[in-house]
């Protein structure tokens, strides 16, 4: 059963201006976790690939129909990879908090980037 849908794009003209902004490292450290970090940063494209993993971060909430009325923070979901090099979700906090209690399932997720945009949808299911 569909439980959720979201979609989010983000420009990565938008992410080089925070990046090169004044507090790039606290909107880094705020944002994505350690994991994420080491991946990003260690990519030739690195601002394409934070990109894509912003997007992933909103889309997921947006499929959890709950923005930031719940109180989940940006950690809360994070992108990792699975053995196929396939992204995917493992949730923290109050995401899983509440991905939980409405019954679970499973979180698809697609990420994709060019040097203007990245996009990604997150597709919550249950069976």
């Amino acid at each position: 059963m569909l439980k959720g849908v979201g979609l989010d794009v983000v420009e990565i003209d938008r992410m080089s201006r925070i990046l090169e902004g004044d507090s790039a490292d606290r909107f880094l450290e705020r944002v994505y976790t350690p994991e994420e970090l080491a991946y990003c940063l260690g990519k030739a494209r690195k601002v394409e690939h934070l990109a894509a993993r912003l997007a992933a971060k909103e889309a997921v909430f947006k499929a959890l129909g709950t923005g930031w009325s719940e109180g989940i923070g940006w950690k809360d979901v994070e992108v990792r990879h699975d053995q196929r090099g396939r992204p995917c979700v493992v949730l923290h906090g109050k995401a899983l908090e509440i991905f939980g209690s409405s019954g679970g399932g499973e979180i698809f997720l697609s990420v994709s980037h060019t040097s203007r945009l990245a996009v990604a949808q997150a597709i919550w299911s249950s069976s």
